[in-house]
């Protein structure tokens, strides 16, 4: 079977495209060609995934994405019989990956009202019409129940074409127990001491995911705490911002950033409590991955898989809607009682007993069975 994947831009430390290579990577072990049509690509390519790189350039991000739509749009009339799957929203597609929340409640919700009136709203808002609108007619995958809901109740009508998968976490990052030896030995190298406590914060996109409203419920903690609390950021993202915002709190002293990395287990390993109060995500896995490792997990509910945080029974989670206070409060409680509450226990037995692993398989599924019907 022929398949044509289609991504603005890949590098290895984001969600949407590790879900997208586990994707590619699955359907070609099932032996279909996949091509991919990218204007970036960092990181190694796969061996049998043919790269074409799609050489537009533009100005803006609006001019860049219809450059590229135009360009493979092209390039698709002469591969007969493709299935075209999309990672990002956009025209052409016969199936949806969707890794982003709905961009018209984002806008609605996290944007001021002069917004919708602006060509970049009315961009964004064409592409997702061109996959969840009423003239379309492509199918989409979806990560959780919330995009079900955002989904739906902005695009009357496309229920039956969204199609909900299990997670996908890397079978990698699954232990049976927390590995003592290994938090000792990341924490001398660190530099973090027996008796401070580290707070983590994983993800690229350093806005969306709430660095802010973690440092600000940082600098909320008693003074016993706080003097205490180390925090490390790990992503792929310009720091300035997050690291003038330490300095204005008074935090600069206490803030690691890192840039995106593939030792991410060594961290949940020698960290006390993940924190991630993101704006809105469509998954978050993240919050998996440190809960099947034993790492409490404190996040917001605007996280597509934060029921699985409340289901396991792994930390807390903020209402929605987000009040800074919240968070602040429930920082200061997770940390006082690490040493008495079983989230760690019972995030590494919700590993062992939930499906969490399948997503490449049921999404190569869903890809199949779409591609033969079409």
């Amino acid at each position: 079977m022929k398949l044509s994947f289609l991504i603005y831009s890949y590098f290895p430390y984001g969600g949407q495209q590790r879900d997208f290579l586990r994707i590619a990577n699955e359907c070609i072990q099932r032996g279909h060609e996949v091509d991919v049509y990218a204007i970036r690509w960092q990181g190694d390519i796969p061996e049998k995934l043919n790269l074409i790189k799609v050489p537009v350039k533009g100005r803006t991000r609006v001019q860049l994405y219809k450059r590229y739509t135009a360009w493979v749009e092209n390039a698709l009339k002469d591969t007969a019989n493709s299935a075209v799957v999309g990672f990002n929203k956009m025209p052409l597609l016969d199936i949806y990956f969707a890794a982003d929340p709905c961009f018209v409640e984002k806008a609605h919700t996290q944007r001021r009202f002069y917004y919708k009136f602006s060509s970049r709203y009315r961009h964004f808002r064409s592409y997702e019409d061109a996959v969840f609108g009423q003239n379309s007619s492509t199918q989409a995958l979806i990560l959780s129940l919330q995009q079900r809901e955002s989904f739906e109740e902005h695009y009357p009508g496309c229920g039956n074409r969204l199609h909900e998968l299990p997670p996908g976490i890397s079978l990698d990052r699954k232990v049976d127990q927390r590995d003592q030896a290994e938090r000792e030995k990341f924490r001398t190298e660190f530099r973090v001491g027996d008796d401070e406590l580290l707070l983590l914060q994983v993800g690229s996109g350093f806005k969306v995911k709430g660095v802010d409203r973690s440092l600000q419920a940082l600098a909320s903690l008693p003074e016993q705490l706080r003097s205490r609390t180390k925090f490390m950021l790990v992503g792929q993202d310009k720091s300035a911002g997050v690291d003038s915002l330490a300095k204005r709190l008074g935090l600069a002293e206490q803030l690691s950033i890192f840039p995106g990395r593939d030792d991410i287990p060594r961290f949940f390993a020698g960290a006390d409590l993940l924190i991630h109060p993101a704006y809105m995500e469509s998954a978050g896995y993240v919050l998996l991955e440190a809960t099947i490792a034993g790492l409490p997990v404190l996040t917001t509910a605007t996280c597509g898989y934060s029921f699985h945080i409340e289901q396991a029974q792994s930390g807390r989670v903020c209402s929605n809607p987000f009040q800074q206070s919240e968070l602040n409060q429930n920082l200061a409680m997770m940390l006082e009682l690490l040493a008495y509450e079983s989230w760690s226990t019972n995030g590494l037995d919700y590993g062992k007993r939930a499906d969490l692993f399948s997503m490449p398989q049921a999404a190569a599924d869903l890809i199949e069975r779409f591609a033969r019907a079409g």
